[in-house]
């Protein structure tokens, strides 16, 4: 039996029939899941808008009486906007010097040789491997004795000291892809090291900071025990402590809770949009060569 070639490609009609079919079936499945994977944000929204009673009789099903007073309700009663405005002062604080001290330590690291680099780099991959909620105590402790309670420092150094081995091993592993060519002929035009750090390392490892710093906004933003432990003064508590203002030992205000909770995942999905390029790119910085 003769086969049906396409005249255009060259190659048997149903082979290409089939190869769309596949196609096909692969976008269905990504389609599915990524749906499955937003759903979770979706029924959040949704929720936000339900009573009480809607939210445990109808869970996934839409509203049948919007109420779009819970936003306005739940960020009067949560004290939001004051929440917003500590829990945005410490991430930018905590992100700004992470991400300073982070890439010069990583330019020293990535870029020059000397004894103890072993150490250092020993020294930073220790910092990883401790368990953060594990400090607790003692910070809570030495926090008392300097007088660091209840002020903004209480949550800014210790997210910085946690987050900064991270910082350091991701901007380091982004630097050495670097040629040191670019280096070397910089120096040789006379430009010092501060310039070479500033002129041409900062810019060329935008990915890698950018990696660091939606993964330190992240962590900083919903961070809980730190500021449950360190912070009582209500006037400084973070937008995660204010949002257990709708729950006690009883009882729980659903329609409020979801509600400031849509609230506070806002500015997260709005960093992760600004900065989804730059975050794959720094996630995949180094992995392929050529």
């Amino acid at each position: 039996m003769a086969q049906v070639v396409s005249t255009q490609t060259g190659f048997p009609a149903g082979g290409k029939k089939r190869k769309a079919w596949i196609q096909g079936l692969v976008n269905a499945g990504l389609s599915l899941y990524a749906l499955v994977t937003i759903y979770p944000l979706i029924w959040l929204f949704i929720s936000a808008f339900k009573s009480n009673e809607e939210f445990y009789s109808r869970p996934f099903l839409l509203p049948t009486v919007w109420k779009w007073d819970n936003v306005v309700r739940a960020w009067k009663v949560s004290g939001m906007g004051l929440s917003l405005m500590n829990s945005t002062i410490v991430t930018v604080a905590s992100l700004l010097l992470t991400l300073v001290i982070g890439a010069l330590a990583a330019f020293v690291l990535s870029r020059f040789t000397f004894k103890l680099k072993p150490f250092f780099m020993g020294l930073f991959l220790l910092g990883m491997l401790i368990p953060i909620h594990s400090t607790l105590v003692p910070l809570f402790i030495i926090m008392k004795k300097v007088g660091l309670l209840n002020t903004y420092g209480a949550l800014i150094l210790p997210y910085v000291a946690f987050e900064l081995p991270l910082a350091i091993f991701v901007i380091a592993a982004y630097l050495i892809t670097i040629p040191k060519e670019i280096e070397e002929a910089a120096l040789i035009d006379g430009t010092g090291y501060w310039g070479i750090f500033f002129r041409m390392m900062l810019p060329l490892s935008m990915p890698a900071l950018s990696t660091v710093a939606i993964l330190g906004f992240l962590r900083f933003w919903n961070d809980f025990a730190f500021a449950l432990v360190f912070i009582s003064k209500p006037a400084l508590k973070t937008v995660p402590l204010s949002l257990s203002a709708f729950a006690t030992g009883y009882m729980t205000d659903y329609e409020l809770t979801m509600a400031a909770l849509a609230i506070a995942v806002l500015p997260t999905i709005i960093v992760f949009l600004l900065f989804q390029e730059q975050i794959m790119k720094g996630m995949t910085a180094g992995a392929v060569k050529g």
